[in-house]
């Protein structure tokens, strides 16, 4: 672009607005502030304060089964499509509080919280925008669950009514690196299909329409494993549910809005024409821009 006989061009005008905002003595801007007032507004809501005491209760839950130890474990709660409260890091699950906790937007950046948000709530993440009714997750470590993830093995479908309606088939992933976006990023194909993952030398994770429920799945998971270990040291081979109670069971599962692998997926529907229309001068309208 040129004014009064002059080329202005893109990166002398990003090396001015580079140095004005930061000069000494430069703030937020307007704009920086009123979102962050927003997070924080957000972060003191009744409905915060709600979804704060039931990830402490999990919490609390979670470490008197000794499904956590150490700092290890975190929770998550989507508390509006842009913000979710979690759990922060090197907490002990049982020594947390509503004051503790953190508040992250769906890029997990923290805007809201005094300590420091869990290192892998990129995890977490994933699932949330994989999964729209994924409205709580918890990674934990159950120790039956967990042996049965450190020998790289699920658990056989058909062993237990109760797993069959809250769980069902069991995803596996092997280990990859905690904290990291390549280990977020393998839960996305199986996490609309799977709301039980176990994951190599690592743990579990769930998810769930809420906390309270996600800890739920958590226990029926380990439960399944503890039996089906002590199956074995008696010697014996587990007697499957027949088909015709599967059948039941899953149609029960079907009519509370469970996640199943065995339901398959409808195929997306392709898009309307004027849907279609919309997107191309959408796409239109913002590389003429770019050229301009």
């Amino acid at each position: 672009m040129s004014q009064a006989g002059r080329v202005v061009t893109r990166s002398a005008v990003e090396s001015i607005v580079r140095a004005v905002l930061t000069a000494p003595g430069a703030g937020p801007t307007p704009l920086a502030v009123e979102a962050g007032q927003a997070a924080q507004a957000a972060f003191e809501s009744a409905a915060a304060r709600a979804l704060k005491q039931e990830i402490v209760a999990a919490g609390r839950k979670l470490w008197e089964r000794q499904y956590v130890d150490g700092n290890g474990g975190n929770i998550s709660a989507r508390l509006s499509e842009e913000w979710v409260l979690c759990t922060p890091t090197l907490t002990s699950k049982a020594d947390l509080s509503p004051e503790a906790l953190c508040l992250v937007d769906m890029d997990g950046v923290q805007v809201a919280g005094r300590e420091k948000r869990s290192s892998e709530i990129l995890l977490h993440l994933a699932i949330m925008k994989t999964v729209p009714e994924a409205r709580a997750v918890i990674h934990s470590h159950p120790p039956h669950a967990t042996a049965f993830a450190l020998a790289g093995r699920v658990p056989p479908d058909a062993m237990l009514a109760e797993h069959e309606v809250f769980v069902g088939p069991v995803a596996f992933l092997p280990f990859e690196s905690p904290g990291t976006q390549a280990f977020a990023d393998t839960v996305v194909p199986l996490a609309h299909d799977h709301n039980t993952i176990l994951l190599g030398n690592h743990g579990v994770v769930t998810w769930a329409d809420t906390v309270t429920h996600a800890e739920w799945f958590v226990e029926v998971m380990d439960t399944t494993c503890r039996i089906l270990i002590l199956v074995n040291q008696l010697g014996a081979t587990p007697a499957a549910i027949p088909e015709p109670g599967v059948r039941d069971l899953l149609a029960l599962k079907q009519r509370l809005g469970l996640p199943d692998a065995r339901f398959g997926r409808p195929p997306a529907p392709p898009p309307s024409a004027s849907d279609l229309d919309a997107r191309i001068q959408q796409v239109t309208e913002a590389v003429l821009k770019a050229l301009e």
